[in-house]
């Protein structure tokens, strides 16, 4: 049980590694080019709907 559980820690911290170098080289190539940048904001509101409607379909 021990062993799984360290595993289940282990995936966490190398998704959570990996989130944050990916959101530091996202934030560098937005930073530099105003067309990305658009694009980040209407994928992120994408995102944001996605979610809301996940969310009614579950009640």
């Amino acid at each position: 049980m021990k062993k799984n559980a360290m595993n289940v820690v282990k995936g966490i911290g190398a998704g959570a590694a990996a989130g944050i170098i990916m959101g530091f080289v996202g934030s560098q190539i937005i930073t530099n080019d105003k067309k990305a940048k658009k694009k980040a904001n209407k994928t992120l509101h994408s995102v944001g709907n996605f979610i809301d409607n996940m969310e009614y379909m579950f009640k």
